[in-house]
């Protein structure tokens, strides 16, 4: 069995991330969609089709958000104010889209070539 560098596991989780950052981040845009059809409009949820089942499926879906920033955010040893920033990413809308940009910058920039401690 291949052993994997620090590194490696590093980017792994970096890849996560991004991928459950732009999930968590449409999904939310998603719900911002159904608040405003159902309490603005005022679409009763039952006619509201797929989109009542949004709730429930972002809300699982930022829990595996959740698992990924603290993954990557263990492997990468960042402050805590990092990791803040990151969990409250999932609840701000846009703001997942905004920050994965940044943490991934951040991150390539200490994962290149032996610059992560092993």
């Amino acid at each position: 069995m291949a052993q994997t560098n620090p590194q490696d596991k590093a980017r792994s989780a970096l890849g996560r991330y991004r991928v459950m950052a732009w999930i968590t981040g449409s999904m939310l845009l998603l719900l911002c969609l159904e608040v405003v059809l159902h309490y603005v409009v005022g679409i009763s949820k039952d006619r509201l089709g797929v989109f009542q089942y949004v709730p429930f499926a972002h809300g699982w879906i930022y829990v595996v958000y959740l698992a990924a920033v603290l993954d990557l955010w263990t492997k990468m040893r960042w402050t805590y104010s990092r990791l803040v920033a990151m969990v409250l990413a999932g609840v701000v809308p846009v703001m997942s889209f905004v920050l994965e940009r940044r943490v991934h910058a951040d991150a390539e920039a200490v994962l290149e070539p032996d610059t992560l401690a092993a």
